[in-house]
């Protein structure tokens, strides 16, 4: 079974960077559109980037200019940088790829188990 690994968060001062990152647990066949989300406390989840196998990008209103959006195709890996960040910025950040495993495989779309941004003012 595959999972997708989040790491990077962490407690960062407003103004500060943090760099996520999310790889798939083993080898796949293929991924398509990858991106991130985020859900604050007692909010919705809601999209912050998203990014597809040909690398066109798509960004929430609320971090364009702030937060970018990568991918490295020959790891499966996702990445977000994410610059000048402020306290709203704060929730659980989930990453999320369609994937096909394998080429017997279906596609799927997968979750990672979130990780945790905190910004302090």
């Amino acid at each position: 079974q595959v999972q997708l690994v989040e790491s990077g968060g962490g407690l960062v001062q407003a103004g500060g960077s943090l760099r996520l990152s999310c790889a798939a647990s083993r080898s796949i066949y293929s991924a398509n559109n990858m991106g991130w989300y985020r859900q604050a406390p007692g909010k919705q989840r809601e999209l912050v980037a998203t990014i597809t196998s040909s690398y066109s990008t798509n960004y929430a209103d609320s971090v364009k200019g702030r937060f970018t959006i990568s991918r490295d195709n020959a790891k499966n890996t996702v990445y977000l940088q994410m610059n000048s960040l402020k306290p709203e910025d704060t929730a659980v950040y989930y990453c999320n790829a369609a994937l096909k495993p394998t080429i017997v495989d279906r596609w799927g779309d997968y979750w990672g188990q979130g990780t945790q941004v905190t910004v302090s003012s």
